[in-house]
């Protein structure tokens, strides 16, 4: 029933485009829209499985852009697209602030979704009393993750990310840390003896935790310096201590298997007994336009996705998985836009695929992002500019012009930029230079390399501090809703795998 209100909803908001034949009737695309919205009934009870998934750095103006990015690709105009997530039938706002911090990182954020905590910036899974860094005040302060709820209610635990399995959000499921950085135990300082790196921290849980899923990048903090690289002859692990967590993986139980590459991945069958880890580059797996080019291959989002879930519904209670789209926020770290808009279509892509293999009657699903960052969609550009390309605004009589539109300096712009990052004019080596914008043609804007303008100069754009958006579907998603605490979301999964009709 809920996916053909989905279908409903979205096919009365795509009903919103402008056609050849003539302008919309927005009186019947608000009227099929309103009954798609009443049609909804909220699914009140127990979830057997729930999928949170995260996209890292997803403020509201990267969806947008991203939402009319996927629509012109398709060939639309854009503005009328619906990406799938967008479709699930109840929102909410997350205030993303951690307890040091206006504007958080991923580590205090994820925390918060994955343990119900509210925590420093910095730290993964202790609580707010713990300085970054201090290993000795970190102790006995680990917070319980999702994980230890599926556990004790005998479900499966899968995590994915196209991030390292070690950064920040994905380490949230499995680890506990004082520090993000200690992801392989030459990250530790002499002062966290007595504290074990978060790559070690996975082998171990997987020991003791129902983890039967984990793929992402992050291969090197598993691998000892001794050891090169499978797939690149001039990289080597990244572990002092020699030991080849891999093989220790492998060593756990009969069926846990290690692959590194596409064909090892496509061989996998998710109807056998025990886990799979895979760990597809040294560090962050490839863009989404980059992935084609990998030698080895790798396999996409989405695909990891659908493995993880015809792996884990083999398991007759359930599971609890975590899917990241963690290089959005590396390609906006950047300044490039192209290439976190494309990780966020890509992001879209496994939801989608999501929404088509599982049972909504049972299964919650929560999408959402950690964080924001300095994107700004700007100026007047007309309906079906392209996203990337240069601000053209209308004439006065609301018709499309071909020229773009100047700034106040007689040079064209983008509607997209940032508030901080690299692409700023004023980051000139010798103050003797005029500082001054850099004019840009169409063709240099929306090349995917191409880094967007912006105001403070900075070697990486930051991350924004405004809210982020939360999606809900399934067995108490009705729950979502209004604007929340960040930490809210744990407490709407852990009701859902532990509801008890009263």
């Amino acid at each position: 029933m809920v996916l053909a209100v989905i279908a409903a909803s979205a096919l009365a908001m795509q009903s919103a485009s402008v056609s050849p034949a003539g302008p919309t009737d927005w009186v019947a695309q608000g009227e099929a829209a309103l009954e798609a919205a009443k049609a909804v009934t909220p699914r009140v009870g127990r979830a057997k499985n729930a999928i949170l998934f995260i996209a890292d750095g997803m403020d509201v103006t990267t969806i947008t852009a991203g939402r009319i990015l996927a629509g012109q690709q398709q060939g639309k105009l854009g503005e009328d697209h619906v990406l799938a997530f967008e479709t699930l039938p109840f929102t909410a706002l997350s205030k993303t602030y951690t307890t040091n911090m206006q504007t958080a990182d991923s580590a205090g954020t994820a925390t918060a979704m994955l343990s119900g905590h509210k925590t420093k910036s910095g730290v993964i899974n202790v609580d707010q009393t713990v300085p970054r860094g201090d290993c000795a005040a970190a102790e006995g302060k680990a917070l319980t993750s999702l994980m230890h709820v599926a556990a004790a209610t005998d479900r499966q635990v899968g995590v994915v990310s196209t991030a390292r399995l070690t950064h920040a959000t994905p380490a949230t499921v499995y680890a506990s840390s004082a520090d993000r950085n200690w992801e392989a135990d030459r990250d530790l300082p002499e002062e966290a003896d007595g504290c074990t790196d978060i790559a070690t921290q996975l082998i171990t849980a997987a020991q003791s935790f129902p983890i039967r899923v984990a793929l992402g990048g992050g291969r090197r903090n598993f691998l000892p310096q001794s050891s090169v690289d499978p797939e690149y002859d001039d990289k080597t692990g990244a572990r002092e201590d020699g030991r080849n967590l891999t093989a220790e993986w492998t060593a756990i139980a009969p069926g846990y298997l290690y692959v590194w590459n596409a064909e090892q991945f496509g061989a996998l069958s998710p109807t056998e007994e025990g886990a799979v880890l895979g760990l597809f580059e040294p560090s962050h797996m490839n863009y989404a336009v980059d992935r084609q080019d990998d030698a080895a291959g790798e396999p996409s989002l989405s695909e990891m996705t659908s493995f993880a879930i015809d792996k884990l519904s083999q398991h007759e209670e359930g599971y609890f998985l975590l899917v990241e789209g963690g290089r959005i926020d590396h390609a906006h770290h950047a300044g490039n836009a192209a290439r976190a808009l494309n990780d966020l279509i890509a992001f879209d892509a496994a939801i989608e695929t999501a929404l088509q293999k599982v049972d909504l009657d049972e299964t919650l699903i929560i999408v959402t992002a950690d964080h924001g960052h300095t994107l700004v969609l700007q100026g007047y550009p007309h309906r079906g500019n392209p996203i990337l390309g240069l601000v053209r605004s209308v004439n006065g009589a609301g018709a499309p012009i071909d020229t773009p539109f100047p700034g106040g300096d007689g040079k064209p712009y983008t509607t997209l930029v940032y508030g901080n990052g690299p692409g700023s004019p004023f980051a000139r080596p010798s103050s003797d230079q005029a500082i001054e914008r850099q004019f840009v043609t169409d063709d240099e804007a929306q090349a995917i390399d191409y880094r967007q303008q912006s105001i403070v100069p900075g070697g990486s754009e930051t991350h924004g501090g405004q809210d982020v958006t939360i999606h809900a579907v399934g067995p108490q998603a009705h729950l979502i809703r209004g604007t929340v605490e960040q930490n809210y979301i744990y407490y709407v999964i852990r009701d859902a795998l532990t509801y008890q009709a009263e």
